[in-house]
């Protein structure tokens, strides 16, 4: 009977030490699970716009603000060190830096510039485990060459005018175009023009001057690409 005992008690105790073992597995199994929820938790969850993005200016230059983007974990905090990448979906152009990883405020800053020659600009944005997003920003094209100064003058045969030619290149709402190329040519009366071709500057302007040919009528003609060209008249007297 004492053996009986002694063999009951001992397997009482092993399935309290099972019982116990299992128990702790369990929590460790429990714990494992939270920290794991915990790390999920804090990793990337979404990228979203912080500035820049919906921007207005002209097709092939740089945008006045720079584009930021934030890469937030699911409790909305800044992500820092994930990689963000950006490529171009409409419109041509190029961003500077193309890629690189988020700063302590989990944020990624480039330069977009946009391509030269559309309306409708788009860069995708993409990041390991979150759902890439879009930046769209909107090009504005040359739509008209403008005379500033310059036209109906008078000055001797031979002679330069007094007041250079001046022409602007704009766009839409009458925003200045830089960097488009203008064309002078002289089509009656000889004479001649410089230079012949110039870039507008910033304010959108080009300039030559222009020296009378032979007594009598004199024009000119202004082109700019596809823009409807400026047609210019002087008088040359003996």
């Amino acid at each position: 009977m004492l053996f009986l005992s002694q063999l009951r008690h001992r397997f009482l105790i092993a399935v309290r030490v099972a019982s116990v073992t299992a128990g702790l597995a369990g929590l460790t199994s429990c714990a494992a699970a939270l920290t794991d929820a915990a790390a999920a938790s804090k990793g990337p969850a979404s990228i979203v716009v912080v500035q820049g993005g919906g921007q207005t200016a002209q097709a092939g230059l740089v945008l006045p603000t720079s584009i930021v983007l934030r890469v937030l974990n699911a409790a909305g905090t800044g992500v820092p060190g994930v990689t963000v990448s950006l490529s171009v979906a409409a419109g041509g152009g190029a961003v500077t830096p193309a890629s690189d990883t988020t700063d302590a405020r989990g944020e990624f800053k480039t330069k977009w510039t946009l391509g030269p020659g559309a309306v409708v600009q788009e860069l995708l944005a993409v990041a390991p485990g979150v759902t890439p997003i879009a930046v769209t920003a909107t090009g504005l094209l040359p739509t008209q060459l403008v005379l500033v100064q310059g036209n109906n003058q008078t000055a001797k045969a031979g002679t330069a005018l007094t007041n250079s030619i001046i022409v602007r290149v704009v766009g839409d709402g009458n925003l200045p175009m830089q960097g488009v190329t203008v064309g002078f040519q002289v089509l009656t009366g000889g004479g001649g023009m410089t230079p012949l071709t110039i870039i507008t500057n910033a304010l959108g302007e080009a300039s030559t001057k222009w020296t009378l040919g032979a007594v009598g009528s004199n024009t000119a003609l202004v082109v700019a690409g596809k823009l409807n060209p400026v047609t210019l008249s002087a008088t040359a007297t003996p």
